[in-house]
């Protein structure tokens, strides 16, 4: 829940903008900014003249004089001639801006949450809703909102000093009745209305958020919640989703109607009150008619210059959790665990030239079961190793570890560099793009000609896949038009062109029949990478020269592959 409190969100925010003023970007940022102040100093002194020319065409009109009223009315032509284009370079100059500083900040927030895999920590741990969502419209959302809450402070100190020198010409009792007003105004929409709709607000963009969730789950599920006939259920949680977002709405909008309430008569008494103030004059012939509307545009103006909470205060809560969501996105990005070999609890990892566990203990992610104990093994060039063990033993865990993705523990893990390694799990990602995409990733800027990647698909009994498809660089959600056999051959193929010196396969092969799998294997051993398997099937033991057999109660046992037997 958001800490409503003015100084912790200003230190939130102050945390999440100020990087985008004072680094690269800082010269081309600061001058927008100075073009905009610069624009508004002219649109302050158009509502000056406007508000001038108002009273002086009713004055005019009152007092019967049809050239003063035609001369009023055609410098109004000219300020709107000359007005209209510098109001449209505002707003030009001030979206600019915001997108500018979306772009920056958004590039910030995808480099630490791609980086050291933070994306993969926060969903493992879950600590976090949501981050995607954080990132995609919560930023935009706070830069857009900064720039216009900064802006509407700029104009409304350029409104305020502009304006009160009118109004205290026409009359200095409305200035001290404005002060006061402004001032009372303020103080009972925080008191009554402000930690209220500031959580209401933070509730809202998470339900939301966890709404939208609920339908991308079922979208990218689809075929697995068919086959279950999971219809009913997924529909009931889905509603579920969304009745949570509707009934935290509900208490919103009763709250907002409230604030509605008192808003609406705060502005609409201002109509009447400055000239209540002033009719004794006016009506004495003291002040012309015109001064009267005059004094009501400027106290209009001083009032929504000084009234900033007031007007915006609905806003202003939902900015406050938008705050609140990024700041805690960016506290939750976990340390990179190389960083903590002081920390109790963690698993050492070394860069070194082979592959290689000491004395690990492996416990799951948040401390709560040892999975595998005091564990030693060296793992040589070409010499494989079979992991077995019955489901729940720690295997696929202990891959995660020795890639690097759980390190909860004790111990030293050493490692080859992240590319002299790669990973093929049991179900392969198939990223969006082309066949041509999915046979190189990850790699970055291949240059594997078309006639290597049709062997390469040859190679892994996929021969007629780009034929198929319509070519290497046809798009395809490859996820669903292969099947799990089809995908995971095709990772192997990524395998063969990559060739790391450690291959890390986890039940990799468990949708493929016992041909393709000799056959991939076989020609993984004849490129001389060293495997590192989880599998149950005897047929691939030939490929290891050690066995690792997890007990289950975190205990385990090493043997040579030749000796080893499975139970079945």
């Amino acid at each position: 829940m958001p800490d409503p409190t003015i100084s912790h969100l200003w230190k939130r925010f102050w945390a999440l903008a100020s990087p985008y003023w004072r680094q690269e970007e800082k010269w081309k940022a600061w001058g927008l900014l100075a073009l905009l102040v610069i624009l508004l100093l002219g649109l302050t002194r158009f509502a000056v003249l406007f508000n001038e020319q108002t009273g002086e065409f009713t004055s005019a009109l009152a007092a019967r004089d049809e050239e003063r009223f035609w001369d009023s009315i055609q410098f109004c032509l000219v300020l709107i001639i000359t007005a209209v284009p510098i109001y449209a370079l505002y707003f030009y100059v001030r979206d600019r801006l915001g997108i500018n500083w979306r772009q920056w900040l958004t590039n910030q927030f995808l480099d630490s949450y791609f980086s050291h895999r933070h994306f993969y920590e926060l969903n493992a741990k879950g600590g976090i809703d949501n981050p995607d969502q954080r990132v995609a419209e919560d930023i935009n959302t706070f830069t857009q909102r900064s720039l216009y809450y900064l802006l509407v402070i700029i104009s409304s100190l350029l409104q305020l000093i502009a304006f009160s020198s009118v109004l205290w010409s026409i009359s200095s009792e409305l200035v001290y009745f404005l002060v006061f007003y402004a001032l009372a105004g303020t103080l009972i929409v925080i008191v009554v209305f402000g930690k209220r709709l500031m959580n209401l607000n933070f509730n809202q963009l998470r339900r939301e958020a966890d709404f939208r969730f609920s339908l991308v789950r079922v979208r990218e599920n689809a075929e697995s919640i068919a086959f279950y006939r999971g219809e009913p259920e997924e529909l009931r949680r889905v509603k579920l989703r969304f009745a949570e977002a509707f009934n935290n709405f509900n208490r919103l909008i009763r709250n907002q109607f409230a604030l509605n309430l008192y808003q609406h008569a705060f502005t609409m008494l201002t109509f009447v009150i400055p000239s209540a103030i002033i009719a004794s004059r006016v009506l004495s012939g003291e002040l012309e008619v015109g001064h009267a509307v005059q004094a009501a545009g400027a106290f209009a103006a001083v009032l929504g210059a000084v009234s900033l909470i007031v007007e915006n205060f609905e806003g202003l809560s939902r900015f406050a959790a938008g705050v609140d969501r990024l700041d805690t996105l960016v506290k939750s990005m976990p340390k990179h665990p190389t960083s903590q070999t002081a920390t109790t609890g963690i698993i050492r990892s070394v860069e070194a030239s082979h592959l290689a566990l000491e004395r690990v203990t492996l416990h799951t992610p948040n401390h709560d079961r040892i999975l595998i104990r005091d564990l030693s093994l060296s793992i040589k060039p070409n010499e494989g190793l079979l992991i077995v063990g019955e489901s729940g033993s720690g295997k696929s865990s202990l891959l995660r570890a020795i890639a690097g993705l759980w390190y909860s523990g004790s111990g030293t893990i050493f490692r080859p560099k992240p590319e002299d390694i790669l990973f093929l799990p049991q179900q392969p990602y198939m990223l969006l793009g082309s066949l041509r995409s999915q046979l190189l990733y990850p790699n970055k800027a291949p240059s594997t000609s078309d006639n290597a990647l049709l062997d390469l698909l040859e190679q892994v009994n996929l021969p007629d896949v780009a034929r198929r498809f319509g070519g290497l660089d046809v798009e395809m959600d490859w996820h669903k038009v292969l099947s799990i056999g089809e995908q995971q051959r095709l990772a192997f193929a990524r395998l063969l062109l990559t060739r790391p010196r450690f291959a890390i396969l986890d039940e990799a092969t468990s949708a493929l029949d016992a041909a393709n799998e000799e056959s991939l294997y076989r020609q993984l051993v004849g490129t001389r990478v060293t495997l590192i398997s989880v599998s149950h099937r005897p047929a691939i033991l030939k490929f290891h020269s050690q066995v690792l057999e997890l007990t289950g109660d975190s205990h385990w046992l090493s043997h040579p592959a030749a000796n080893y037997r499975f139970n079945h």
